[in-house]
């Protein structure tokens, strides 16, 4: 019970707070932490193929163990000694572990930045949420990669996290947060990357499953709620959901796409390489700026609604 009531005061101070620049991230101590092992790596390695995929294996069960076993002793620990201290920190913890707010924040000023019409800045400040190529990008390109962002990320910083957290408390949304920055530090399929990443790749596409697929049915019960074309959203998650090198990634896309009768995804430049991608729903209509406050919306709506009806799980579980 502790767990839930601490699940969700950190889903409260989240949607309050968000992530303060001032405040110490564990994801920038994941990342440390991460970088220094595949440095290790590298030098072990001599950047051999089958030395590179072991040591990525090694260095990802390192990781993996010091960021779930570590939160789960303290907390333990604590528990023993002060159980308010322990129920403050895993609602600390569980509040840094989501990102709806900080999700929200960044893609506004994305959004204003176009309402401004300064595309310059508006190039600058999408760049900092997405990982293409943003110096060419137009009105339309920049709106089309900040609507996928939200959407992809919908079930990646919000959904998924909280899934984790509520089946079993901030450590298991430690494990998963860790899973999931090794991906998208190391899981790239370029060739400094494809052996020592692979693990890191694989095992973020098998913990996103469930939760991936889980936001894109809550999101399209969210854009009913929102209004918007929930049908459609339903259409078009069926048919293209797999759009995408990703089994995870295209399922909210594919929803947010339908309910907003817009054509996300396509051709995208990344590294200065130009990476052929499908499109994902149909252009019903032209994509406008405003879909950036829509999806942020639909973002909200989601995280609220899958909240409900797992916290309600939860607490029937404790009940029974």
């Amino acid at each position: 019970m502790i767990s839930l009531v601490a699940c969700i005061g950190g889903f409260c101070l989240d949607f309050l707070f968000g992530d303060p620049v001032w405040l110490y991230h564990p994801v920038r101590i994941m990342g440390n932490v991460i970088s220094l092992l595949e440095k290790a790596v590298r030098k072990i390695s001599r950047n051999s193929k089958s030395g590179l995929l072991i040591g990525g294996a090694v260095l990802w069960g390192i990781v993996v163990i010091l960021f779930t076993g570590i939160p789960y002793g303290v907390l333990e620990i604590l528990k023993s000694k002060n159980e308010i201290v322990a129920f403050l920190l895993e609602m600390f913890w569980c509040y840094q572990l989501l990102a709806a707010k900080s999700l929200k924040t960044e893609s506004m000023k994305v959004y204003m930045k176009l309402k401004d019409s300064d595309l310059e800045g508006a190039r600058k400040a999408v760049s900092m949420i997405v990982g293409r190529d943003t110096a060419k990008l137009d009105c339309e390109g920049i709106t089309k990669a900040t609507v996928e962002t939200i959407a992809e990320n919908t079930s990646d910083g919000v959904i998924a996290p909280l899934f984790y957290m509520l089946i079993g408390g901030a450590p298991l949304g430690m494990l998963y947060k860790v899973i999931n920055t090794m991906d998208s530090m190391l899981g790239y399929k370029d060739e400094k990357y494809l052996y020592i990443g692979r693990i890191a790749a694989k095992m973020d596409d098998l913990v996103n499953y469930i939760p991936a697929r889980i936001s894109a049915i809550v999101m399209v019960l969210a854009s009913f709620l929102c209004g918007l074309d929930w049908k459609n959203g339903w259409k078009i998650f069926l048919r293209d959901r797999y759009n995408h090198s990703s089994p995870n990634s295209a399922q909210t896309e594919a929803v947010c796409a339908g309910a907003l009768d817009i054509q996300l995804a396509g051709d995208a430049w990344y590294f200065g390489k130009l990476y052929k991608k499908p499109y994902i729903g149909e252009p019903i209509r032209s994509i406008r700026i405003e879909d950036i406050c829509q999806t942020n919306r639909l973002m909200y709506v989601t995280a609220i609604v899958t909240m409900i009806i797992f916290g309600t799980i939860k607490l029937l579980f404790y009940i029974i």
